[in-house]
């Protein structure tokens, strides 16, 4: 059977990390813009070109299927940077503002995991989920992608008769978390990436990440995971596996705790 003119282009464009289809579709626009620019029935300002080429990204990114807050940030992208070449800023400040992004968000445009902060009623609500005390057997607790470090540490004051790891990729929140935990002696934070964890050793693993990576975090899991382990993801469901059990929590995000008991 022969495949429709197009659709092995479409597969390799969807194939693309989010941030870069986006950037070529603003490519894109801007490209068609200058082409359509002799066309237009008035005076084409740098802002109304702008606004124009925001138009057309917006509706690239709806026609490509990216997630729908692209549509958005596609369209205020170009006006965005006439309104700032506007205001006369060092470009030291943009490389600084630049930099401090990078090392927040580090790989976000690849893993498309921004950094999210767990509320202190998720923290409080993990509480209930450890595992019981056992005549002095220490339970092991891996928080995957553990940002700034809060779940750690308040878990660690609380259940001190737990051994508590995370892991992070991102170097600023890594950098915070390490200053945070490094005089908790049962805490303890790796830099890298949770693809590298052995979740084996764990007694419970938290993860706080984003819909794109469940389904794959969750074979991690049942491949690696001991029998009676429990995995919990805050928020973000897998597909296809609905939780053995939610524990909703009253917070600003209305957040839910998905549990799956391996």
């Amino acid at each position: 059977m022969r495949s429709r003119p197009g659709c092995s282009a479409d597969v390799n464009l969807r194939r693309l990390p989010p941030a870069v289809l986006a950037l070529l579709l603003q490519g894109a626009a801007f490209i068609l813009m200058i082409a359509l620019a002799r066309f237009v029935p008035f005076p084409l300002t740098p802002l109304s070109f702008a606004l124009l080429v925001g138009v057309l990204a917006a509706a690239f990114s709806h026609l490509a299927g990216q997630a729908r807050w692209w549509v958005p940030i596609q369209f205020v992208f170009a006006p965005a940077q006439v309104a700032m070449l506007a205001v006369e800023v060092t470009p030291t400040l943009y490389l600084a503002i630049f930099l401090i992004l990078l090392a927040v968000y580090w790989s976000t445009f690849r893993t498309q995991v921004p950094l999210y902060l767990s509320s202190n009623k998720v923290w409080r609500a993990l509480e209930g989920l450890l595992p019981a005390e056992e005549g002095g057997r220490r339970f092991r607790f891996m928080d995957i992608g553990s940002g700034i470090g809060g779940v750690l540490a308040h878990l660690a004051q609380v259940r001190p008769d737990g051994d508590y790891s995370g892991v992070e990729i991102a170097p600023l929140p890594f950098a915070w978390s390490w200053l945070r935990l490094r005089l908790k002696p049962n805490c303890h934070v790796h830099w890298g990436s949770l693809w590298d964890c052995d979740l084996a050793q764990y007694d419970l693993v938290f993860a706080y990440l984003s819909p794109v990576p469940m389904a794959e975090l969750w074979e991690k899991a049942r491949r690696e995971m001991k029998p009676g382990s429990l995995f919990i993801s805050n928020t973000f469901a897998v597909p296809e596996f609905p939780p053995q059990q939610t524990v909703q929590v009253d917070d600003l995000h209305h957040s839910a705790l998905f549990i799956w008991r391996m």
